[in-house]
């Protein structure tokens, strides 16, 4: 007489179990998107860059010290540098970022 009621109170449990869990997944893909925190910068580029933008780009405040700009320049660099399939554009605009932020502005900008 125990055997068959605890089976059916496993099974009422397994029930109630798969019930919520598919409640719970609709719940979640019907949630709306959110706003996800990005590392890098989106967007495109001014025709001169600004300090902000450098900083932007490199994922760092305009008052950053120095060895704190190079260390997010290379960071940056290993994720976009044409050796590594990253677009050579890219990386010219990558180190005029950090050209910028170090003070060492060349004329007109990038190469491109």
């Amino acid at each position: 007489m125990v055997t068959p009621l605890i089976g059916g109170i496993a099974v009422a449990a397994a029930a109630y179990a798969g019930r919520y869990s598919i409640q719970a997944w609709q719940a979640f893909k019907a949630r709306p998107p959110t706003a996800r925190l990005r590392k890098f910068y989106e967007g495109g580029f001014q025709s001169t860059m600004t300090r902000r933008e450098a900083a932007l780009k490199l994922g760092v405040r305009e008052s950053t010290p120095t060895d704190k700009v190079r260390e997010a320049h290379r960071r940056v660099m290993v994720a976009n540098h044409p050796d590594a399939g990253g677009s050579h554009y890219l990386a010219s605009k990558i180190n005029e970022a950090k050209d910028i932020l170090l003070g060492r502005t060349k004329g007109t900008g990038s190469a491109f």
